[in-house]
């Protein structure tokens, strides 16, 4: 893996959010192959509870000033970039005072989930790529980690199929047992459309095992982060003939990944 490019995102990374076990193995993964000359790159988004002060964010001025068009409304995308103390690993941010200001991550005070999450992973999913492109930066694979950012793999494949910077980019999705209950937005398959995006059948009901699931079915390979992950997940992924790494805990998980890049990844 020395000298491959690897793009990690994930909404959820430790030191910036509290430890869960996402947050911990996205984390992880990308320290793993940091540590032994990989190049990395990790996105996640600029949620209001991360204390930007505290973790040195600053704002990256010739890569922000883009406008996404999300549902056919000019949303302008911020990037700010900080660097994970010790590691010299650089993150990415994703953001927007529309979406990502708030004081919270997915729901409020109450519990109820924020009617404009389906916005905010085609922003977030949008985002990256732009970012990415504006770097110039090819990767080798990208990995992706949980349900915010499940809509990246569909828009590479479909929104991004002509752009040459990720012709040879692997997609691996690490899906993990944090099911938010309910549903997003149900216009989430409509915003979608709205960008041409097609095969979006499997989120006529955009729940959880949902968004893994239209996920899995745009990656080329298939990690499994937890582990009571849904049989039925791993079951689909097997059944359309996709590679798939068992659940590792985090203190044997670091050779089994690197075997699973190099022969079930980039060997595909």
């Amino acid at each position: 893996m020395k000298d491959k490019r690897v793009l990690y995102v994930s909404s959820e990374v430790i030191p910036y959010l509290p430890e869960t076990e996402m947050a911990r193995m996205s984390f992880e993964t990308a320290r793993m192959v940091h540590g032994i000359g990989g190049q990395t790159r990790i996105f996640m988004p600029r949620f209001g509870l991360i204390n930007e002060r505290r973790h040195q964010l600053h704002e990256v001025i010739r890569l922000s000033g883009m406008n996404m068009i999300i549902n056919d409304m000019d949303m302008p995308l911020i990037i700010k970039v900080a660097s994970i103390p010790k590691e010299r690993m650089q993150v990415y941010f994703i953001d927007n005072d529309e979406y990502f200001k708030r004081k919270a991550t997915f729901s409020d005070d109450d519990g109820k989930l924020f009617e404009d999450n389906d916005e905010r992973m085609i922003f977030f999913a949008k985002g990256v790529v732009e970012t990415v492109k504006k770097l110039n930066w090819a990767p080798d694979i990208i990995h992706v980690h949980g349900w915010m950012a499940s809509l990246l793999p569909i828009y590479l494949k479909e929104y991004y199929k002509d752009d040459a910077l990720f012709a040879d980019s692997k997609i691996v999705t690490s899906i993990y047992n944090n099911d938010f209950g309910g549903a997003l937005n149900k216009e989430l398959i409509n915003k979608i459309g709205f960008d041409k995006v097609e095969n979006t059948d499997s989120i006529n009901e955009p729940n959880h095992h949902n968004l893994l699931k239209i996920a899995i079915e745009n990656s080329d390979a298939i990690i499994t982060g937890s582990e009571d992950i849904s049989s039925e997940l791993i079951d689909y992924a097997k059944s359309l003939d996709k590679p798939v790494l068992d659940f590792y805990p985090e203190d044997d998980f670091k050779d089994a990944y690197l075997e699973f890049y190099q022969t079930k990844v980039l060997q595909e």
